[in-house]
């Protein structure tokens, strides 16, 4: 069955499961950067406005990034983001195409942005602490985990889409793991 051909109750349900999900990306991109600093802007702003342009955008691209990744999970997948309801089928589309991690990738840039915003030089460090736990999830348990559900599709789309740092689709394909 692939991910055109689930049936309307998986659809329904991946939805529902992902929209649950969403809560995840957002408390780390939200909440926890709110716990730590109540949205204060440090005047002035190291950087002044310029930084704080960048990190609107920041924001703004790591907030559709998310999205975007979020509900691909939905419909791609015929699942959720979340371990406890994977995805059925493998993600590869959309911002997929360009590095594996899209949503973690987002959250860093998203938590980056507001450091920059607010001027809060302790939203760095909770960005770089963050990543910590997230990259020895991805190395020791999802990683191990999609191998083993995806075998080869899964080896043949690491190999051409690199993990952290986003780049071309290779060879322009939107499925590397079709190849």
């Amino acid at each position: 069955m692939t991910a055109s051909g689930a049936t309307a109750r998986d659809k329904r349900l991946a939805a529902l499961g992902t929209a649950v999900f969403a809560v995840a990306p957002a408390t780390v991109a939200g909440l926890i950067p709110w716990l730590v600093t109540r949205w204060r802007v440090q005047q002035p702003v190291p950087g002044g406005l310029p930084a704080q342009c960048a990190g609107v955008l920041l924001i703004g691209a790591g907030a559709a990034v998310i999205t975007n990744s979020v509900v691909r999970f939905a419909l791609e997948g015929v699942g959720t983001p979340a371990p406890f309801a994977p995805p059925k089928h493998l993600v590869v589309g959309g911002f997929y195409r360009f590095v594996r991690n899209p949503m973690y990738v987002a959250i860093g840039a998203a938590v980056t942005g507001q450091g920059l915003v607010l001027g809060q030089p302790k939203v760095f460090g909770l960005a770089a602490l963050g990543a910590v736990p997230v990259v020895a999830f991805v190395r020791f348990y999802e990683e191990p985990t999609l191998a083993r559900k995806f075998g080869v599709d899964y080896d043949v789309y690491c190999k051409n889409v690199p993990r952290w740092v986003p780049r071309r689709p290779h060879g322009g394909r939107a499925n590397p793991a079709a190849a």
